[in-house]
């Protein structure tokens, strides 16, 4: 059987004294086991972070966005690779495997040009003499802890951007999907950046707070369930590091009267149930407004739903493959059941649902409900899956108040031909990114990804400036030059009094 061992400099592999199973979510059989990593594990990979990090950031701006101009020509050479490895261990299709692949990498274009972001702010003539300009500076060793849902996008958005800003990156990915994130500290190695400058560490828990608690990681990214990203951002600041955690979500799509129903479909089709449901900026909320749109909308989704394929992830055809593994598919079957016993109109039911040849796959067929109340446990907790909900909204103000008074808030949309109230509904809404006719409002790289309440701890959001921010700080320099061949003459005043 496969095994599938950390990217750290110096371990000469070998089977640790623990390993978790990898699964084929196509067949639920185990494919590999990977090795859960010690103390011991990442106080070497420490070590040599530390080792290397200083001549990193000495490193020119240049030469370091090389790395990734070479970084990102291999990943895009080896795609079709890894979107098949990818596929093979979550389950989600070859054309999604690639569009998680292709969003990452946007971020590693983003970080190309880190040689302009990294430029400092100066004042000339401050006061007599004198000038200020600041500087920004990497942390040293920062820490990446992403889930198993997209397992290249999340990583490459965490050490594209932390690495080219001259910090070394030790990454713990998910152990249910590992094997991408190894290939790429492995292409990352291949594209010139040193060795220790990205390391892989895999692990559970224990490895989580073994990454939260040192004291040489001066940074920490997340991305998880909000109730672990409270727990990492509560830990992490304890222990005096800079921390985002980023949480769940339950996304909401508002429908106006006025919209075009069947683009609605259309975008609901992909955004609630493409990639199985598991993604965080999924859409498995849809709120129109009125019960003739609401009516209009259910006769034309239950046709759409039924005609989804689900397949293996290697089928061109199938719009979605299966979920993750076992434990996660009862889960949404669960949550299936509890909308049931809350009350909730299961209008397509997904469960039992089993693939011809592939009975033991951890497939889940696509559900819909309707009269969806805010007051469900179905309503208020993510369940990521392939499950859509109708809540039906009598006016705007109501649903505009859905999404902003819900625990989550990542991301909304709104599918209208107003401008007004499009306009308006952005303005207004709780949640920290909006889609205008745009069902997965995922920024581009250029940008800052991140929502807010649960959605969100920490101040400073994923990738674009706002990651450039994290990854570095700031030093300030006010300097003088005084005349006169140091007589001391002049006295210094304070650039502000004078």
């Amino acid at each position: 059987m496969r095994n599938i061992d950390h990217v750290i400099v110096g371990h000469n592999g070998g089977a640790g004294a623990r390993t978790g199973e990898v699964f084929n979510p196509n067949t639920g059989q185990v494919q590999a086991q990977v090795q859960l990593g010690s103390q011991a594990d990442l106080d070497k990979a420490i070590a040599a972070a530390q080792a290397a990090q200083p001549g990193w950031a000495a490193t020119n701006p240049q030469r370091r966005a090389r790395v990734m101009f070479a970084f990102k020509a291999l990943v895009e050479k080896n795609m079709d690779e890894l979107a098949h490895l990818l596929s093979s261990e979550h389950g989600k299709v070859i054309a999604d495997a690639k569009g998680d692949i292709q969003r990452g990498l946007e971020v590693i274009e983003f970080a190309c040009g880190i040689p302009h972001v990294l430029k400092g702010e100066y004042t000339q003539g401050a006061g007599p003499g004198i000038d200020v300009y600041s500087m920004r500076q990497p942390l040293g060793i920062g820490a990446g802890i992403t889930p198993f849902n997209f397992p290249a996008m999340i990583p490459m958005w965490m050490f594209g951007v932390a690495i080219a800003c001259g910090n070394a990156f030790i990454l713990k990915p998910s152990e249910r999907d590992p094997s991408v994130p190894v290939r790429l500290a492995e292409l990352m190695l291949e594209a010139g950046a040193p060795e220790g400058i990205l390391q892989v560490v895999h692990g559970d828990k224990e490895m989580v707070d073994a990454i939260l608690d040192h004291p040489a990681i001066s940074a920490v990214s997340f991305v998880g369930s909000s109730d672990i990203a409270h727990y990492v951002y509560r830990r992490g600041v304890e222990a005096g590091k800079r921390v985002q955690a980023m949480g769940g979500a339950k996304n909401h799509g508002i429908v106006m009267p006025d919209a075009d129903l069947d683009q609605v479909v259309a975008d609901l089709s992909g955004a609630a149930f493409g990639s199985a449901g598991e993604r965080c900026m999924a859409l498995p909320v849809v709120v129109p407004v009125g019960d003739k749109t609401a009516d209009a909308l259910r006769e034309k989704l239950i046709p759409a739903i039924e005609a989804l394929r689900v397949g293996v992830s290697t089928d061109a055809e199938a719009h979605y493959g299966p979920v993750v593994n076992a434990a996660h598919k009862q889960r949404v079957e669960n949550w299936i059941q509890t909308g049931v016993d809350e009350g909730a109109e299961l209008v397509v039911d997904g469960r039992g649902f089993q693939l011809q040849g592939h009975e033991q796959g951890f497939f889940i067929g696509p559900s819909l409900f309707d009269r969806v109340t805010p007051d469900m446990q179905a309503y208020k907790e993510e369940i990521f899956g392939p499950v859509l909900q109708i809540v039906r909204a009598p006016d705007f103000e109501t649903a505009l108040r859905l999404p902003s008074d819900h625990q989550y808030g990542n991301g909304v949309a709104i599918f209208t031909r107003n401008g007004h109230a499009a306009r308006e509904f952005a303005a207004r809404v709780n949640v920290g990114m909006v889609g205008i006719n745009v069902p997965i409002p995922v920024p581009v790289a250029y940008h800052t990804f991140g929502g807010w309440k649960r959605s969100a701890f920490g101040d400073t959001n994923q990738h674009g400036m706002e990651g450039v921010k994290f990854w570095t700080k700031v030093k300030t320099v006010t300097q003088r030059w005084p005349d006169g061949g140091g007589t001391g003459d002049s006295a210094f005043i304070i650039p502000t009094m004078g």
